[in-house]
This record gives structure tokens, sequence and C-alpha cells, in this order.
């Protein structure tokens, strides 16, 4: 029970800085709607989805003993930017971007430090999950960051995702589920030097 809400917790977090950062790009590129809107905070109440970061990554802990989530999508006008050519392709990837920027900070505890117990487990999680929710977010199909970069980079691809708007999410799921484990560990191993081993605590 201890693990699973541990794991839960850093779900949360890491879902918001993940929207913080879709916010403060926003706001850095001209666009103060975030802003305006209270999202520009790492408040978690002001993120949080009911089924995104509430629901599914509870249920999927609680039953199946993995996981997903994320949180409610930062609004922001892209006719504010700045950067009108690919300030939208910026803050789409900024979300992604910090959770792999948190994996990376966390990395040499890992490899370098001479920690021991359930403290370096916890950080061994704090980096995967990190990891992995940054590919989550960045698989390709609506509403997830990867669709608006793929749409934002390729605009003739834009008819094509939104027919998968209404079921997106669940194939993302299920993609996830699938690859994304894997991809997560190598990419763990590259940054820490070791193995991902799913010890629990």
């Amino acid at each position: 029970m201890e693990f699973r809400l541990f794991l839960y917790f850093i779900i949360i977090l890491s879902a918001v800085f993940h929207e913080f950062l879709h916010a403060w790009t926003a706001d850095q590129l001209g666009d103060p709607t975030a802003k305006l809107l209270g999202r520009l905070t790492l408040n978690p109440l002001k993120h949080m989805d009911l089924f995104g970061t509430v629901l599914l990554p509870l249920f999927l802990l609680f039953t199946v003993g993995g996981f997903i989530g994320y949180a409610k999508p930062v609004p922001y006008n892209p006719l504010n930017l700045r950067d009108r050519k690919y300030g939208d392709t910026k803050v789409a990837f900024a979300g992604p971007a910090g959770n792999f920027l948190l994996a990376v900070l966390f990395a040499p505890l890992v490899r370098f430090a001479p920690l021991e117990g359930a403290f370096v487990l916890a950080i061994t999680w704090i980096i995967y999950i990190n990891i992995f929710l940054g590919l989550f977010n960045l698989i390709p199909i609506p509403p997830l960051d990867g669709s608006k970069l793929l749409m934002n980079l390729f605009p003739r691809s834009r008819f094509a995702l939104m027919q998968f708007s209404f079921v997106g999410v669940f194939l993302a799921i299920m993609f996830a589920i699938i690859f994304l484990p894997g991809l997560a560990s190598l990419i763990y191993y590259g940054l820490t030097g070791q193995a991902f081993l799913p010890v629990r605590f």
C-alpha cells in the first residue's frame, strides 16, 4: 500500500511539473493565458484532472500494478506567441522535456552516489516514472503532446490524427503498456549505467 501511494505521489508531482512547464514556456513566449487562469503554478490542485490524475493512475496502480497518468491540459493561445513558426511546437515539447529533465537531474544520484536502501530505490522510481511519462506524452495520438508536435511539424497529418481524438487516450494506453516499459528501461540504463530493477520497498 505505502509503495503504491509513493508511486502515485511521484506521478502527481511529475505531471504537475509537466504542465507547469507548458504554462511557463507559453508565458515566456508571450502568451499569458495560462498565467491569468492560475496555471503558472506548481500547486497540484490547479493541474489535477479527475480521470488522468486521479482515477486512471490509482486504478492501474491498485489493479495491475502499472501506472499511466496525465494532468489537466494547460490552455494557451498560439496566436499570442512571439514565435509564430515554432512557438506552438516549443510549448508542446516543454512538458515531456520537463519530465526528461527531472530524470537527468536525479540520474547522477544512482550512477555516482554511494546510496543504499529505500532512498536509492525511491530515486530509481522517480527517474523511471519521469522517463515513462515523458515518453507517454510524446505518443503522437491526440490529445497527447506528441500529436501536437506531429501536427505542428507536419500540418498535413492533422486530419488523420484528429480521427483518433475520440479513442486517443485508450489507444495511447495500449501502446504504452506494450512498448514503453522496455524503452523506458533502456533509457534508464543509459542515464544511470544500471539496469532498471522494479524492486519495491
